[in-house]
């Protein structure tokens, strides 16, 4: 069972610009108020974005996402839309996969370090 996940930041302040205003609409807050890092949850972290421990760059991973679940088809594409809207980069816009099931609707995008995130709902309408 996962605890947390957490992705690289070079800029907490961007970061925090860029995943404050997301992180809410899907129902997370700060829950704890570190200089190095921004951590999200309900009451609990869940997801982080930090400088790395190592203090050498933070770099995304090929072949990593992680994914958040959204209430319904409407908070993906708000989702999508506020993160390009505050620099993130397309990387699939809203719509159906249905490669991974009938009802999965998802769209991806890549935040300004590179990390890439989705968000989904398995919601039909």
């Amino acid at each position: 069972m996962l605890h947390h996940v957490s992705v690289g930041t070079n800029d907490v302040e961007r970061a925090r610009a860029f995943y404050d205003p997301l992180m809410a609409l899907l129902g997370y807050r700060s829950v704890r108020d570190y200089p190095h890092s921004l951590d999200y949850g309900v009451t609990d972290v869940v997801f982080s974005v930090e400088t790395p421990v190592d203090g050498e760059r933070a770099s995304s991973g090929n072949g990593v996402h992680i994914c958040f679940e959204a209430a319904d088809r409407d908070t993906v594409r708000e989702f999508h839309r506020l993160a390009l809207e505050l620099g993130g980069t397309d990387e699939g816009a809203p719509g159906v996969r249905p490669n991974y099931d009938a009802h999965y609707y998802g769209a991806f995008v890549r935040d300004p370090d590179g990390n890439k995130i989705e968000a989904v709902t398995l919601v039909a309408k």
